[in-house]
């Protein structure tokens, strides 16, 4: 585990204030809103496995929506009643870093039913190249 003032030195300010204090980009402002890239998504504060392109669907939300974590454990998922509603917040389990939210039965055609609505800053992308037959 960092300190907050490790944190701040490692991260970037608009990169602190959403992994750490829980603020959100500005919707379509993210560099994996429309991303179709095949990879993984790590956490950009630890590098931790959060998400595979593969679940990842266009939402048309404003942010990269994802219907799975890359497996149970990945994520940690906590009741957010902030901002007057109730929603469930989705943090990094290994550095507890904030992500963003999830949100269940919405309609999507989906496996899940989820929507795990994830802030661009809070991934890194690592491209997978694909395997040739």
């Amino acid at each position: 585990m960092k300190s907050e003032q490790q944190w701040r030195q490692e991260l970037s300010p608009e990169e602190y204030a959403v992994l750490r204090e829980a603020a959100t980009e500005p919707p379509f402002s993210g560099e994996y809103v429309n991303t179709t890239t095949v990879g993984v998504y790590v956490c950009r504060a630890c590098g931790a496995e959060l998400f595979r392109s593969e679940t990842k669907f266009e939402s048309h939300c404003g942010w990269p929506s994802f219907y799975a974590p890359t497996d149970g454990d990945a994520v940690e998922l906590l009741p957010d009643t902030s901002h007057g509603m109730i929603r469930t917040e989705v943090r990094c389990r290994r550095c507890g870093s904030h992500l963003g939210h999830v949100f269940h039965g919405e309609g999507y055609p989906t496996p899940t039913d989820d929507r795990y609505c994830i802030n661009s800053i809070a991934l890194r992308l690592i491209p997978v190249e694909p395997t040739s037959r």
